[in-house]
């Protein structure tokens, strides 16, 4: 949380604007989608220079051009988010815990990105979740992003098992899969300092609905699971050898 505050002191003068601005976009009627975006990358890249945090983002080509995908990435801290959102050019929309919701600083930050709220203890809802989700993609072109682990490591770089679950939501959507790998996306937030840091985001290739139509989720996860986990491994031995 070191960091968070520091955050905030380094840019205590735009600090009241960017609020200002977030709840305009997130509440003002009319504001499109891209805007809303925009408006969170250009508070993420202030946060990040407040806060001493680099992106480096391999991969980027392989966002698709076309919206109407899942991303999914490994689950390492609160920060993972504005990993993505900084690296990203492109809108997407998160699939968020409910527990959020109750945190007033988050919640226009949640309005502006079009997220859904998902009560992970209510299946029921959770299935109305994921159809909704699954809805948006295919219909309404949206790009949404899932942490299939459902909550953080908290083993830095080492992965939780993905929930097959998770996956039903591409598989209703019939959309490509992007998994994304983070390394070192634990560091910002979820250490008690305000060293620089670097977060590594590698985008892999995405996953075409007919390369995973016939798997089950459980087998889709794994697939996911296993590409991430090589990004990572690959990733850590470049950082070793510099």
């Amino acid at each position: 949380m070191k960091r968070i505050a520091w955050m905030i002191f380094r840019n205590i003068f735009f600090f009241p604007y960017g609020l200002v601005r977030l709840w305009i976009v997130a509440y003002k009627k009319g504001t499109s989608t891209l805007e809303k975006y925009n408006v969170l990358r250009y508070i993420t890249s202030k946060a990040n220079k407040g806060g001493n945090v680099t992106i480096q983002a391999y991969g980027t080509e392989n966002i698709p051009d076309e919206d109407g995908y899942m991303i999914y990435p490994n689950h390492q801290g609160m920060y993972d988010v504005l990993a993505i959102l900084d690296s990203n050019p492109h809108p997407f929309s998160v699939v968020m815990k409910k527990e959020l919701e109750k945190i007033p600083l988050l919640k226009s930050v949640f309005v502006a990105f079009e997220a859904i709220s998902m009560d992970r203890s209510d299946v029921k809802q959770s299935v109305k979740v994921i159809v909704e989700v699954a809805r948006r993609v295919s219909q309404e072109k949206k790009n949404y992003l899932i942490f299939a682990e459902g909550t953080r490591s908290r083993e830095g770089n080492k992965m939780g098992e993905m929930k097959g679950g998770s996956f039903k939501a591409a598989v209703k959507a019939q959309c490509p899969i992007l998994p994304v790998a983070l390394i070192d996306s634990y560091k910002p937030f979820d250490t008690n300092t305000i060293s620089p840091a670097t977060v590594y985001v590698r985008y892999l290739k995405p996953i075409p609905y007919e390369a995973y139509r016939d798997l089950s989720t459980a087998q889709i996860a794994e697939m996911v699971k296993k590409q991430i986990e090589q990004a990572i491994e690959e990733q850590l031995a470049l950082n070793g050898a510099a």
